[in-house]
């Protein structure tokens, strides 16, 4: 049995990610965390995309970032909206959430060691993209290098860690049509950095703008309703 730890956000890119990880055979290990974000949407997003894809476990832990704040996710600062895809790869966005990946990698490389298995699945994509750093392949690189390093395992050469970005040099468009052909409900997912009270996606922020525009590159209709249509 091939194990497998995952992060989990409930978003687009990691419920694909895990439909591509559970049909080369792993068995999964989910991660979601409660980091201080501004909503819990993605969180509740999670909890059912684990149970339809009935992981192995699927663990909520919690992380207050929200204590250091620097981002319009974690801190009292305006989402960004209406922007371009061009505005967007201009420069980092005020959503990047500092070392946030590289937290996250850290609590999934503890949870693999102890589940004895050296893949970790991480949906970040480094074409359609916000600006974010720590979504480059030459991060990833790095990260794996140093997991190797400070891992018992690693260490003792019983096993090579391998953080699998399956989706990172595809587009939005790709990774939808991706998803759809392993039967992805993306009705399950959420995206939206700011949506209202009722969980309903704002369509003026990066995320949905660009969760937008991937559907229309695939050719089909986001499932999920919008307060105003990107």
């Amino acid at each position: 049995m091939k194990k497998a730890v995952i992060l989990l956000s409930g978003g687009l890119d990691s419920t694909t990610t895990l439909a591509i990880a559970q049909d080369e055979g792993f068995t999964l290990y989910g991660l979601t965390f409660r980091y201080g974000q501004r909503h819990q949407f993605e969180i509740a997003a999670s909890q059912k995309i684990a149970q339809v894809y009935n992981l192995a476990d699927h663990i909520i832990t919690e992380i207050n970032l929200r204590a250091f704040g620097g981002s319009a996710l974690t801190d009292d600062i305006d989402v960004p909206k209406d922007r371009s895809v061009n505005t967007m790869k201009e420069s980092i966005p005020i959503t990047y959430v500092p070392a946030r990946n590289t937290i996250f990698l850290s609590f999934a490389l503890a949870w693999a060691e102890v589940l004895n298995t050296s893949h970790i699945f991480l949906g970040i994509n480094a074409m359609d993209y916000s600006g974010y750093p720590d979504c480059r392949p030459e991060y990833i690189q790095s990260f794996e290098t140093m997991a190797n390093l400070a891992t018992k395992a690693g260490v003792e050469g019983n096993q090579f860690i391998t953080i699998h970005t399956p989706l990172i040099s595809m587009t939005k468009g790709d990774i939808i049509k991706k998803g759809l052909s392993l039967g992805v409900d993306y009705s399950l997912t959420h995206s939206c950095y700011d949506p209202d009270k009722e969980g309903m996606a704002c369509g003026r922020c990066d995320a949905c703008r660009l969760r937008q525009k991937g559907f229309r590159e695939a050719g089909t209709t986001d499932p999920i309703n919008y307060s105003v249509l990107p």
